[in-house]
């Protein structure tokens, strides 16, 4: 018996090795702690209500956060020069409401001249930015992670090389703090994000269907789009989906049942939820209830008051 069983071991190490040489090389190696911040979040992003000043309205935003039962909001650093103080502001706020912050910056695809406004103040310097967040995650240690925006469409900023020097200043001063960069379906395919192993604590997926025709009518290819994410990318890694509640530039509007079955399918499939955008409780009623709807189900299913 134990001459045969020696006789296995030599092929069993070759399957092994086999196997091993079959993983994909951009395969990260998720670290537990950042990634238990990102799963399970339910959040809205950008569409924050303002007052006539163009500042933004904490109390209301963090009101209708709770209506919905939203954990996280993801800040989208952009519209106006005043959106770095007033995220300050808004933290402590969301703090004790017992909401997550995530903050998002515009690549420069997205920044003058392309775009009439940056990322201020730090605008290009996403060295500076990363130093700044993670040590106002220091200070608010609700501010759990950050995000770059079309990431996958700036991979010459942010290449592998580029990107590290940028997360290692982050993770020296908190090591806490996750980086999620937005990632599309199409680009992953086509190999854009090899090469980023422990870089990337997660990744922000907005859903198109692109597995078939691009657009924001059919939400039937969800579960499909998320395991093949996996597969490239590594079954461990947190893949939140980003649903759009508001109009793409290029794809047009979605419906209320379409956001509805969207949020159904990534709750099923996904290790969170993101809305784009926070949708207004009067002017987009129908979206907003939609929501409301499956994070407060997603809430109850986890033992959470629904009310």
């Amino acid at each position: 018996m134990l001459r045969q069983l020696v006789g296995v071991l030599p092929v069993l190490l070759a399957a092994s090795i086999a196997l091993a040489a079959e993983s994909p090389s951009s395969q990260p190696a998720v670290d537990a702690q950042r990634a238990r911040v990102l799963r399970g979040t339910l959040g809205t992003y950008a569409g924050e209500p303002r007052s006539a000043d163009k500042r933004v309205d904490p109390h209301r935003l963090i009101t209708e956060l709770k209506d919905l039962k939203a954990n996280t909001y993801n800040w989208l650093i952009w519209h106006q020069p005043t959106d770095w103080e007033d995220l300050q502001k808004f933290l402590p706020l969301a703090r004790e409401a017992g909401i997550r912050v995530w903050v998002t910056l515009v690549p420069p695809s997205e920044s003058p001249p392309r775009t009439r406004a940056y990322s201020e103040p730090f605008r290009l310097d996403y060295q500076k930015w990363a130093v700044e967040i993670a040590r106002l995650s220091l200070r608010e240690p609700n501010l759990v992670a950050w995000s770059i925006d079309d990431f996958l469409h700036n991979t010459d900023v942010f290449s592998p090389k580029k990107l590290r020097p940028i997360i290692t200043a982050a993770r020296e001063i908190n090591p806490k703090l996750a980086f999620v960069p937005c990632c599309y379906y199409a680009q992953v395919k086509r190999g854009l994000a090899k090469g980023y192993g422990d870089l990337l604590d997660g990744v922000l997926f907005p859903y198109r269907n692109e597995s078939v025709k691009a657009d924001l009518k059919d939400p039937g290819q969800v579960e499909k789009e998320v395991n093949d994410l996996r597969k490239m990318l590594g079954a461990n890694l947190p893949i939140i989906v980003d649903v759009y509640a508001t109009a793409h530039s290029r794809l047009g509007a979605s419906t209320p049942e379409y956001v509805n079955e969207v949020i159904r399918a990534a709750r099923a499939s996904a290790d969170g939820v993101m809305i784009y955008c926070h949708q207004d409780p009067k002017t987009n009623r129908e979206k907003y209830e939609a929501i409301k709807t499956q994070f407060r189900a997603e809430a109850a299913g986890r033992g959470i008051d629904p009310r």
